[in-house]
């Protein structure tokens, strides 16, 4: 529907998360409740088409819905409805995708940095290398190879989806406005030194 949309000319845009790129329907089997997300996974046809639709721009950017319910919180109820949906994804979108070296690195970037800051109405204070912009910027490391677990991650949850799963590729400096605030995987920012940002309406 979203392909349609846009072939008519309309302003329609989409997103789809890491763990319909990465995760099918067959964890329902290895812990249920730990994957209940919405929508929920489906199997690798789907996933096949929804690669596609990031290949050919229909789709145009890969978010999160970051969700770090712990094991206890999804595992406190019984019924299946009453289990928080959700994954925890957001430390490890970036090194999925580029992992998966399914996207040139113009694509890469545009899907993860330059596309969400323009639907927000951040563009090009974000999402772009430029004179006046903020200088948020990640210096990867295309050979570094990393084991994600939730015993190595940051997120503040007690599993990963993705446990166990070797990946190369990764940051190697995060710079906020031109400072660094993360190095080979430790913060080396400040407390507070996040800014509030007025978002302009993005033009239709």
């Amino acid at each position: 529907e979203i392909a349609a949309a846009r072939a008519r000319g309309l302003p329609v845009y989409g997103e789809t998360c890491p763990q319909y790129l990465f995760l099918t329907d067959a964890a329902y089997k290895e812990d249920g409740a730990r994957f209940i997300m919405s929508p929920p996974l489906r199997d690798g046809r789907a996933q096949e088409r929804l690669w596609r639709g990031l290949l050919a721009g229909e789709l145009q950017t890969v978010a999160t819905d970051h969700c770090p319910f712990t094991l206890a919180e999804k595992h406190r109820h019984a019924e299946f409805t009453r289990v928080p949906g959700g994954a925890p994804g957001i430390e490890t979108r970036m090194a999925l995708l580029f992992d998966a070296r399914r996207l040139s690195l113009e694509r890469f970037v545009a899907v993860t940095a330059t596309e969400p800051a323009r639907l927000f109405g951040l563009y090009p204070r974000k999402g772009t290398i430029a004179p006046g912009s903020d200088a948020d910027l990640v210096i990867w490391d295309p050979e570094c190879a990393q084991t994600i677990s939730a015993a190595t991650h940051h997120m503040r949850v007690d599993y990963n989806p993705y446990e166990g799963r070797v990946l190369k590729g990764a940051p190697e400096v995060v710079l906020l406005r031109g400072r660094p605030i993360v190095e080979r995987g430790a913060f080396t920012g400040e407390a507070g030194a996040g800014r509030f940002l007025p978002r302009a309406p993005r033009p239709v």
